[in-house]
């Protein structure tokens, strides 16, 4: 091969993986610009994150932290893989987006104090607890949670690592969607502590839909004080324990499915009043619900209708559509 020739191959290669990564990226920017459309972030005013400000794209974790942490609504488009140990404080009016095949290893996402924050199409993996949860929420209101791939290693102690989504101090009116929760000891915590009851009481209104948990060892989640719809869920292989309800939580659980999983699906435990739970159309796989029946319902809820998929459904649906698959 003549030297001309090579040069032009090699400048059609670098051409073709260029225009790769620009349409990965425009892709990313058209769907990071979607408000939130399910579940508890469509009340109080919706979810819409950074909309009506200006879109960057952020290659590592000094211009993660940087983007983040600004003034004012703001698109993050995160590309790449990207390692770290670091707790990424979020600020209001953010919308935090992956590109496809993007990744965080070691780096949280902290949620304080803020509001109208999305999150969508992460995947973030192995944050120490010294750093966090992977997506922290707490004293924040309007979060939506959509399509991430979340997880940490069952072969690390079961304190190395802290939650996947741990929602805390009051937070409200948030959607955890679409996501994919693996390979970890403690997957979600709504309400931290049973003497937050003055915070806590009245707040943590929260949606789970469509979401995938699979080889979790218990969390799944565990529930205090709050109001929660789960619906369209597929728990599989559960190690410990599954919906731990709690300190009065109101818990409707709908169109669902358990497989391979431990005894307590359904269950309370470890506190010093239990928690109440509805299940519709719930699939126990085998495993039980030993928990009194609450009083929410689907008539009861404020936002537009979920479409069920169906308990006998879900487990071929949803591990296919949970993730970073946007």
């Amino acid at each position: 091969m003549n030297y001309a020739v090579f040069t032009l191959l090699a400048a059609l290669v670098t051409a073709s993986q260029h225009g790769l990564l620009d349409s990965r990226n425009e892709i990313a920017i058209r769907q990071a610009s979607e408000a939130c459309s399910i579940g508890y972030c469509t009340q109080n005013g919706g979810t819409t994150g950074g909309a009506g400000g200006e879109t960057v794209t952020v290659t590592d974790v000094d211009g993660l932290v940087n983007a983040a942490n600004q003034d004012g609504p703001l698109t993050i488009i995160v590309s790449g893989a990207i390692t770290g140990a670091a707790k990424v404080r979020v600020s209001a009016n953010k919308t935090i987006y992956g590109e496809a095949g993007s990744s965080l290893t070691g780096v949280g996402l902290y949620i304080r104090r803020t509001s109208n924050v999305i999150v969508r199409n992460m995947k973030i993996a192995k944050v120490e607890a010294e750093n966090g949860d992977a997506i922290g929420i707490d004293a924040s209101s309007n979060v939506w949670i959509d399509h991430c791939d979340l997880s940490g290693d069952l072969n690390r102690g079961k304190d190395d690592y802290d939650g996947l989504v741990d929602i805390s101090h009051g937070s409200e009116w948030v959607t955890v969607s679409n996501t994919y929760f693996h390979d970890h000891w403690k997957a979600s915590l709504i309400g931290h502590s049973d003497n937050n009851a003055d915070e806590d009481q009245g707040a943590l209104h929260i949606t789970y839909a469509g979401n995938h948990f699979y080889k979790i060892y218990s969390r799944a989640p565990l529930i205090r004080f709050a109001t929660v719809h789960i619906i369209n869920t597929f728990w599989d292989t559960l190690i410990l324990s599954g919906v731990n309800c709690r300190m009065g939580a109101q818990v409707l659980i709908q169109s669902s499915a358990f497989k391979n999983s431990s005894e307590n699906a359904v269950f309370f435990a470890d506190s010093k009043e239990t928690g109440y739970a509805v299940l519709d159309d719930v699939d126990l796989g085998g495993s039980k619900n030993t928990v009194p029946v609450g009083t929410l319902t689907a008539n009861s809820l404020p936002y537009t209708p979920i479409k069920a998929l169906g308990s006998a459904a879900v487990a071929s649906v949803i591990p296919n559509s949970a993730g970073q698959k946007l």
